[in-house]
């Protein structure tokens, strides 16, 4: 960019106006233009090396065709025996999965929506091609059939190797043992091949080692060669007004109970992260699109690239600085030692802050106009998502705590006053802390305006 201000500054065309040379066989001219060419491609080169560098900005355009050839190749080497799994059967011979669009690529990244036997499902890979993932080293000096000699405490140690790698985690602290990657069928040369691009990949370890101990999560379905599909959930939007998809519209009292149930769920996901596993998973990009709803308001983390166990975040973290914003790695804050010029390994916010910050404050932070909450209570919870969000905010159990008791408030507020409105039918109470359903808590429309408005 230096070199393009310098191009630019000498081939700045002002001067040739007060003299008499641009006449001199046109000399000026020709510089002029050579000087804003190159000041142009300068430009162009720094906007582009920009574009590449930020993380936000997808690498690559996200087509049907290119998917279509990225899945055609799967299938082409699935069936050479270079890659195995068990949707690979239904994905390339069966016609039971079946692509249906790109739903984003980037930086590397593919993420694809198909039907699998009549559901929706998303398939993910950090990588295009299988070649890209590493080869698995027992497996040189196999026949190209092969595999099947290995023994299964070798794999699970270097299963373990991996999954410790990606996460952080010892093997017994994580229950790392119990991810049974290996036996999924007959240790075959290419089933052996695709487990190891799998294990490259820190979301398919970690989704994995969730299964069936978190409601946040989306369990992986199945697998083929390097990609693995989940369930598919509609994702919340970026837009400031309408984060989230919330089904058939039920009017201001509909949206108000639906965001509570949505926003209890957060607060559920937020406990269970910190306390529920050997140590407290940090969730690093808190944004709407990294979260689902279901259709009993569950709160489901259907990206989590960029969630780390306290061990992984303690090593993030731990990098040398020269003030505190060189502690930042994304939502995940720490503060910098100016004697020691490290960053400390604790993180200085917390789950809980980020998502008040950037989920509840779109919802609880308007003081205008009517709502079906009382003012009051409206209050009372913009002040307490107000304190959640404040940078530094102490008393993360306490504010938690008491945001809790609001939204139940707020849900036993609403819920009589349907009572009391004439002709209501009564509504059964759902459970307003994990989110299961109820008539009381049928999910409204997606938010067209403020839902406390």
């Amino acid at each position: 960019m230096a070199r393009a201000r310098a191009a630019g500054a000498r081939g700045r065309p002002g001067r040739c106006g007060l003299g008499g040379r641009c006449g001199l066989g046109g000399r000026c001219g020709r510089r002029a233009l050579l000087a804003c060419a190159a000041w142009t491609a300068g430009w162009v080169l720094a906007a582009a090396l920009l574009l590449r560098a930020h993380p936000g900005v997808p690498s690559e355009r996200c087509t049907d065709e290119k998917s279509r050839r990225i899945l055609a190749a799967l299938c082409q080497d699935y069936r050479g025996g270079a890659l195995g799994g068990d949707l690979c059967e239904d994905l390339c011979e069966a016609g039971q999965l079946r692509y249906r669009r790109c739903l984003y690529y980037e930086r590397g990244k593919k993420v694809l929506q198909a039907d699998w036997r009549g559901r929706p499902v998303v398939l993910k890979s950090k990588e295009e091609a299988f070649s890209s993932f590493p080869p698995l080293g027992l497996l040189d000096g196999q026949p190209e059939a092969g595999g099947q000699d290995l023994p299964e405490a070798e794999l699970l140690v270097l299963a373990a190797g991996e999954a410790r790698s990606a996460l952080g985690l010892e093997p017994a602290e994580g229950g790392l043992s119990r991810l049974e990657l290996v036996r999924r069928g007959p240790p075959r040369r290419g089933q052996l091949a695709s487990l190891w691009a799998l294990l490259q990949q820190e979301e398919f370890v970690l989704l994995s080692l969730l299964r069936g101990r978190s409601p946040h999560a989306p369990p992986v379905l199945g697998s083929c060669g390097h990609f693995y599909a989940v369930e598919h959930l509609a994702a919340g939007s970026p837009g400031h007004r309408a984060l989230f998809p919330l089904g058939p519209d039920g009017g201001r009292r509909g949206q108000a109970r639906a965001v509570s149930g949505v926003a209890l769920s957060f607060l559920d996901m937020v406990r269970h992260f910190d306390h529920d596993f050997a140590h407290r998973l940090h969730l690093c990009d808190v944004k709407p699109e990294n979260f689902a709803i279901r259709s009993d308001f569950t709160v489901v983390a259907i990206d989590v690239d960029m969630a780390f166990f306290e061990p992984k975040m303690r090593e993030i973290l731990e990098q040398n600085c020269t003030r505190d914003e060189d502690c930042n790695f994304f939502d995940c804050f720490s503060k910098c030692d100016l004697r020691a010029h490290r960053c400390g390994a604790q993180r200085a916010n917390s789950n809980l802050q980020v998502v008040c910050d950037k989920i509840f404050r779109h919802w609880f932070s308007s003081s205008r106009g009517s709502s079906a909450v009382s003012s009051p209570l409206r209050g009372q919870l913009r002040a307490a998502v107000q304190e959640c969000a404040a940078p530094g905010a102490q008393g993360a159990p306490r504010v938690l705590g008491r945001l809790r008791s609001l939204l139940q408030a707020v849900l036993r507020e609403l819920r009589d006053g349907e009572e009391l409105r004439p002709g209501a039918r009564s509504h059964p109470r759902g459970d307003s802390h994990h989110g299961t359903p109820g008539a009381a808590r049928k999910a409204p429309a997606g938010l067209s305006h403020h839902p406390f408005e």
